[in-house]
């Protein structure tokens, strides 16, 4: 079935809007360049990954030790600008140790597979118009596909069997944990992730990356469809493991997660994923939500703002946007309790994501009906909508917490609490759930400590005396 058929011919661009006159790439013209020109795309895709990912590493730690009033990589190269390079090179020269106990080919196997999906999903992802290289005419994106979104979400799902597998086939219990607990997360956050993908597919009427593009020509998503996008920040940040949602990974909790047991440049193309997956789903975000490559008002009203190589300008700019975004996140808030970022994905942004996919389909229709100024009826929409759902989370967040008795909902609260909670019932301490409080501490002195455990104290000594 084609995409006109399934989304209405009025809401799909057609060949004229798709030209190389209007600066947006012809679909046909994909896979006509010269076979020296798809290399050197490739090549310049696979660099710019690699180079952001160097310079993210290097802004990061930079803008974290400005928060905390310290001062960051300051030695290697001028201001610590070589940091990252010198990382890599360490990792690069360090031994790779391998532990007894590992599933060998899949211990090895599980970095490519988190690395290799992470670079691929990025082929799709149009950096610009089309340009003039060497005389030839192509578009700024490697390639492009009629279903370029899903592809982009099945490239990044493969990647996260490399961290389920480094988990199991390390063979140790702390990363069989980070393993199980990205599964439940990937599972979790994709869901919303391709729920907030389908209010952009019902509006722009295409899943072409380019076509999405070329359906903002006159207004941004970010301003009609306002719960996607933040439902898609949301889901971005715990699709990608970080804080606040870096469960997998939890330092605190899991020593160091899947990566455990990885060293030198297993653990190096780990990070590498990590970092690429940032940039892949802060450019998508930039692509679906904020015209992709298009230059912002007031900027646009310059006519060789969205045309030649400037519009690769915008571009960066607004993924750099994402990143600042994500460094800020980690260096501002605490990690999420296990139960609240489950609560998170399946009782918050997922309903809400399905009623916005409802309300987008009923202005669709109407606007397909002939509704006049169906811009602004979405837009207030977006706006009751995402207003309401901190009313939600709030709600969800707080649902496990004591009420008083007199309040709805208190004394079934109070009932289910009045029995004792033990932390060493089952054998091995267990921390408290919501609403559970732990028995008062009594405070045992060495003396009294010694005396449980059958042995003697000097009582004459200073130590023991003062307690």
């Amino acid at each position: 079935m084609s995409e006109v058929a399934l989304f209405g011919a009025a809401a799909v661009p057609g060949p004229g809007v798709l030209s190389a006159q209007s600066g947006y790439p012809d679909p046909a013209a994909f896979g006509q360049d010269p076979w020296w020109l798809v290399v050197g795309k490739a090549v310049a895709v696979f660099a710019f990954l690699v180079l952001t990912v160097l310079v993210a590493i290097l802004v990061e730690r930079k803008i974290l030790a400005r928060m905390q009033m310290r001062v960051g990589p300051n030695r290697v190269g001028p201001r610590g600008l070589l940091q990252s390079l010198a990382d890599g090179v360490k990792l690069a020269l360090k031994e790779g140790i391998v532990p007894a106990g590992v599933d060998k080919p899949i211990y090895v196997l599980a970095p490519i597979i988190a690395t290799v999906p992470a670079l691929m999903a990025f082929a799709v992802i149009p950096l610009g118009p089309v340009v003039s290289v060497f005389g030839h005419d192509t578009p700024l994106q490697l390639t492009d596909l009629p279903v370029a979104v899903l592809y982009i979400l099945a490239a990044t799902s493969i990647g996260v069997y490399g961290i389920v597998l480094a988990g199991w086939a390390s063979g140790s219990t702390y990363p069989l944990l980070g393993g199980l607990r990205s599964t439940a997360q990937v599972i979790s956050y994709e869901i919303a992730m391709a729920l907030s993908f389908a209010a952009v597919f019902l509006l722009s009427g295409t899943l072409s990356t380019s076509g999405i593009v070329a359906a903002q020509d006159g207004t941004w998503y970010v301003f009609l469809l306002l719960p996607s996008f933040l439902i898609y920040v949301t889901s971005m940040v715990g699709e990608t493991n970080r804080a606040p949602f870096d469960l997998p990974e939890a330092e605190g909790e899991l020593v160091g997660g899947f990566h455990t047991e990885y060293s030198s440049l297993k653990f190096a193309m780990f990070m590498l994923a990590e970092y690429v997956n940032m940039v892949t789903v802060s450019a998508l975000a930039t692509t679906l939500f904020l015209g992709g490559w298009r230059a912002p008002w007031p900027l646009n009203m310059w006519e060789g703002a969205n045309s030649g190589w400037v519009p690769l300008l915008w571009f960066v700019l607004k993924v750099w946007g994402f990143l600042f975004l994500f460094i800020w996140l980690r260096g501002t808030l605490p990690r999420l309790r296990y139960d609240q970022f489950m609560n998170l994905g399946w009782k918050v942004l997922i309903p809400v994501a399905l009623g916005w996919i409802m309300v987008v389909a009923v202005i669709r229709v109407l606007r397909l009906e002939g509704l006049d100024r169906w811009q602004i009826v979405l837009a207030a929409a977006g706006v009751v909508v995402a207003l309401a759902v901190p009313s939600l989370l709030w709600n969800r967040m707080n649902a496990g917490r004591l009420r008083p008795t007199g309040t709805p909902g208190g004394a079934a609260v109070a009932a289910a609490t009045e029995q004792p909670f033990d932390p060493m019932a089952g054998g091995f301490p267990v921390p408290p759930m919501p609403g559970q409080t732990l028995p008062p501490r009594r405070r045992r002195t060495p003396v009294a400590a010694a005396a449980e455990g059958g042995r003697r104290v000097d009582p004459t000594t200073e130590e023991n005396r003062d307690a």
